[in-house]
């Protein structure tokens, strides 16, 4: 009897303190004491145990600080001191039986460990090559394939590289294909907006953590870069964000422009070194106005514009021939960026120079570099033109970004752009300068029209790449290891991996947007592909070049590999169909497939208790899409947190939304039913302030906001941490969202009940938090430093507007079908929660009652009790599940979960079924766990689609996907550890 041992030890460890716990022993740490111990119901004396003080018995077993766990600063490094500085140390003191003597990181959860070992970012600096450069355009394809956001453009030189928009996706993007991003020192935004710059605060957020003194890069974009810095601000380090710089008249502003033509003429050159040039030339809509009163030159966000002192002899100044005054609104400005290498010398003639008395040496080079020298044997200055032959002018790109007619009308007036069309007037025919390559990220209903075709045309033979969406990419998935790993889950059970990893152009044929591309362009012009690359230096490779785009793979090539990889598949394929159709005529135990006997179910698979909630259920009700299933940052298989709760016809939900959440949807339901996805939405619920479960969302009610833009509608409801707003109201300035915000706190239970009893009455403020909260949080002891963060100074509530939507989420829950949409705090950081989403209790046809799944998700958290109780009897616990089993330290310090812990609080609380998610990205394809705790757990991969109708059988399928990633397994053991920390 181990287990009652155990649990009698750790209660007695409560009682009499002089008893060590297990953990307090030295190296190697036992495994944490275990949860289901202390809640299932198994023995005698348990069913008299209130489980809160079980649950206090095994906070005390961490009453003693065990010398293995260790300050987060110090992970991994043994601190034998016994006279540590307290800062930074774990919740491991004795405090009795309370939640706040569970094992977690307290400074973590409290907010305060960002500003232990406050890093100085470091821009890098690098030194220049200008001779032998090699040099090329390359196209980045995020987006290119889902069409959901702005594809990249990277400038690749030996010592620099510079980076154009920084859409959703990029960092898996790079991650993908190699690309590393400490080599990026520049960052451009041809616009400030969620298609363009959705991917920049995870971009800059994971160059702060590289290395011990983290990285920053140089940003720029027009004026109203401001709003989205100041936005990103809320939960970005200021360090990151310190070479930020903006140029363009200030947004708001008022100016005097030409009557005749509505133009005015911006150029602005953020970047002049010795390798390029790169100027940026405004581009307004024809409706919209400047100002008199906007300042010429740069606008810097934080510091004066470093490096760039000739800024203002490279200004052209603006022309003003009329008093017409036009409002410049916020997201208005785009930007037309020229990138000019420099002229490439003539050949050097050895004769020439020795005629002119020069001696073979250094001085040659000086020559080559275009500086002038001394005769050793002449009283002369030998110049470059002497010993040089005729100069070839160095390569010109344009990066054209023209998002609506509007803006194409002011785009064939600019004066600026004159010098570079074939065809110029006469009085600036001297100043011609021959374009190479155009790239286009404007849309196709622009670049298609009439109007810009013929503004194409003023470049002469230069080389057009069109990469706005074209319709040829959607065929072509631009993450190839995701693809792959989704097509084989597909082939192996399609009921809860639907997605096919590939879409075909005819299933796509009816969309607008993709009828109105034409197929074929002129011979100038080319579409985008995924990596294409325009060569710029060597002077005699200049031109496109397609070696470098990958190679293009089919489901049907991706199913062939894995038949003759994996020969069982066949069986395992057709035994889980029979299984999930009710077909299945195995017996419990026993092989369930003949060949070499590979798959074993478990007896406990075939257990038939239902829940009562799950009687009469359809394939109509609800499906659950895990959409990213990873933590911290994307990875080439697994995306950053959220998740889709489908509604059906009742709309669905959105439980967190990290970066990528809009390409994830189009991946699963296509372009079309991901934007019908979008249009249903009913809310959207944010656990935390950390920047991998929100920052996609900005991209999500933007296409919201357009996809509904002529349908009478109400804003949606985002219910988040208090936090998310300020990014929220901030980042409105740049963009309207079309959402209204409800702080989690006034979605607990306690403040819905306070809710519902004044729901008829006149309130105060005081009505809006019941009086638990007031005082801090359940979970922490008031009094304590973890009371909760509302008894801390913050903006009032206002209990006039939280009401009026507290009342309209109650009817939008009630039309879909929704009893409660209930958040709980949990221990991670500060304002961290978890949500239960209730369904309405439902009569089945005899008139019989039949109550509401329960679904419950945990956030990011360490095991606590308002998990526990709020998991209790839910049909389905999403549960996080960080790190593996043997990981505990790093858990705690991170405020994360191990996968037993996970599993073991479903147990505990009596969940049906349990979803193990947000996995550490070092599990690349499938998280380490122990298969003899799984016997009602499923593990989660982006993509994966569990309906209601199909939990009965969720667990059984763990044994064939360890089946599908058998290899992988074992590669990743060996990988893990080799890198372990």
């Amino acid at each position: 009897m181990p287990q009652i041992s155990n649990l009698r030890l750790l209660i007695s460890s409560a009682n009499h303190p002089r008893i060590l716990s297990p953990l307090t022993l030295k190296p190697p740490p036992p495994p944490p004491p275990s949860l289901s111990h202390l809640f299932r119901l198994k023995h005698p004396f348990s069913h008299t145990q209130n489980p809160r003080f079980l649950f206090a018995a095994f906070s005390s077993s961490y009453s003693r600080k065990p010398r293995n766990i260790e300050q987060p600063s110090s992970l991994g490094r043994r601190n034998s001191s016994s006279k540590a500085d307290n800062k930074g140390k774990m919740a491991m003191e004795e405090k009795g039986p309370t939640a706040e003597s569970l094992g977690f990181n307290k400074r973590r959860a409290e907010g305060k460990d960002k500003n232990d070992g406050k890093k100085n970012l470091q821009l890098k600096v690098r030194k220049l090559n200008p001779v032998n450069t090699i040099s090329y355009v390359q196209i980045l394809g995020t987006g290119m394939d889902t069409q959901d956001t702005a594809p990249s453009v990277l400038l690749f030189f030996d010592k620099q590289r510079f980076i154009f928009n920084a859409g959703e996706g990029l960092q898996r993007f790079c991650t993908e294909h190699k690309i590393k991003l400490s080599k990026i020192d520049h960052i451009f935004l041809s616009r400030v907006c969620s298609e363009t710059a959705g991917g920049l605060p995870g971009l800059l957020l994971t160059l702060a953590g590289m290395g011990e003194e983290g990285m920053s890069v140089n940003l720029w974009g027009p004026s109203d870069l401001k709003y989205l810095v100041d936005a990103m601000k809320s939960f970005i380090p200021n360090a990151a964000m310190v070479h930020a710089r903006s140029f363009g008249p200030t947004v708001g502003s008022v100016d005097v422009s030409t009557a005749s033509s509505g133009t005015s003429d911006d150029l602005y050159v953020p970047i002049n070194d010795e390798v390029v040039k790169i100027s940026a030339v405004l581009l307004r809509p024809r409706y919209s106005k400047v100002s008199d009163t906007t300042k010429e030159g740069s606008s810097e966000l934080d510091d004066p514009l470093v490096g760039v002192n000739h800024l203002a002899e490279n200004l052209l100044v603006r022309r003003m021939h009329s008093t017409a005054e036009f409002a410049l609104k916020p997201g208005d400005l785009s930007v037309v960026y020229i990138c000019e290498l420099p002229e490439i010398k003539g050949k050097f003639d050895p004769k020439k120079a020795a005629a002119l008395g020069l001696r073979p040496g250094p001085k040659y080079r000086e020559l080559q570099l275009g500086n002038s020298v001394q005769s050793d044997r002449q009283d002369i200055m030998v110049h470059p033109s002497d010993v040089l032959g005729p100069s070839v002018p160095g390569p010109i790109v344009l990066v054209v970004d023209c998002p609506t007619p509007s803006h194409l009308q002011e785009l064939s007036s600019i004066h600026s752009l004159t010098p570079y069309y074939s065809y110029p007037s006469e009085e600036s025919k001297e100043m011609c300068k021959k374009v190479d390559c155009v790239i286009h990220l404007s849309s196709a209903s622009v670049t298609c029209s009439t109007e810009y075709q013929q503004w194409m045309s003023r470049f002469g033979e230069a080389q057009h790449i069109m990469a706005g969406h074209q319709p040829k990419n959607i065929e072509i998935p631009i993450l190839k290891s995701s693809a792959r790993i989704a097509s084989r889950l597909n082939y192996l059970c399609p009921q809860f991996f639907p997605a096919p990893g590939f879409w075909s152009l005819p299933q796509l044929k009816r969309l607008s947007s993709v009828s109105k591309i034409p197929s074929e362009f002129s011979s100038c012009q080319v579409t985008a592909e995924n990596l294409l690359k325009f060569h710029l230096r060597p002077y005699a490779q200049l031109g496109l070049d397609r070696s470098g785009i990958p190679e293009i793979t089919s489901r049907p090539k991706i199913i062939e590999e894995l038949i003759s990889e994996i020969p069982e598949i066949l069986d395992a394929s057709e035994h889980i169909t029979q299984m999930l159709h009710g077909n299945n005529v195995t017996n419990g135990g026993s092989a369930t497939m003949q060949a070499n006997k590979v798959m074993i179910e478990e007896p406990w698979l075939h257990e038939t208790a239902l829940p009562s909630c799950l009687e009469g259920v359809t394939r109509e009700d609800v499906e659950i899409v895990l959409l990213g299933t990873g933590s911290s940052q994307p990875s080439k298989y697994r995306n950053v947190s959220s998740i889709f709760v489908n509604l059906f016809s009742k709309g669905s939900i959105l439980l967190d939304c990290g970066e990528g959440t809009l390409g994830q949807l189009k991946r699963r339901f296509g372009i079309e039913g991901a934007d019908e996805a979008v249009k249903d939405l009913r809310c959207i619920w944010i656990s935390h302030i950390h920047a991998d479960h929100h920052t996609g969302l900005a991209r999500i009610l933007a296409l919201r906001r357009d996809l509904l833009n002529e349908t009478p509608h109400e804003p949606l409801i985002v219910v988040g941490p208090r936090q998310l707003k300020r990014f929220l109201d901030a980042y409105q300035k740049l963009e309207d969202l079309d959402m209204q915000f409800l702080d989690c706190r006034h979605t607990t239970e306690a403040s819905l009940k306070t809710f519902e009893s004044n729901e008829d009455k006149d309130v105060s403020e005081s009505a809006c938090v019941p009086s638990d909260q007031k005082n801090g949080s359940t979970l922490f002891a008031k009094g304590s430093r973890m009371e909760s963060y509302w008894k801390r100074p913050g903006s009032p509530v206002d209990s006039a507007a939280v009401f009026p939507l507290l009342k309209t989420l109650k009817e939008i829950l009630r039309d879909a079908g929704l009893e409660a949409l209930i958040s709980f705090p949990v221990i991670h950081c500060p304002q961290a929660y978890g949500a239960v989403l209730k369904a309405a209790d439902r009569t089945n046809s005899t008139g019989k009652k039949i109550p509401g799944w329960k679904i419950v998700y945990s956030g990011d958290t360490r095991p606590c009790p308002e998990l526990v109780e709020a998991s209790r009897g839910a049909t389905v616990l999403i549960h996080e599940a960080t790190f593996e089993d043997g990981m505990v330290e790093e858990a705690i310090a991170r405020n994360h979960s191990t996968t037993q812990e996970a599993i073991e609080v479903g147990d505990s609380a009596g969940a049906y079924r349990i979803i193990l998610t947000h996995f550490s990205q070092r599990y690349p394809k499938i998280p380490v766990f122990d298969e003899t705790h799984m016997h009602k757990t499923c593990i989660a991969f982006d993509m994966m689609s569990v309906n209601l109708a199909d939990l009965p059988m969720l667990p059984r399928v763990l044994p064939y996907l360890k089946l599908l990633f058998r290899d992988e397994m074992i590669a990743d053991d060996i990988d893990v550890a080799t890198v372990a920390i």
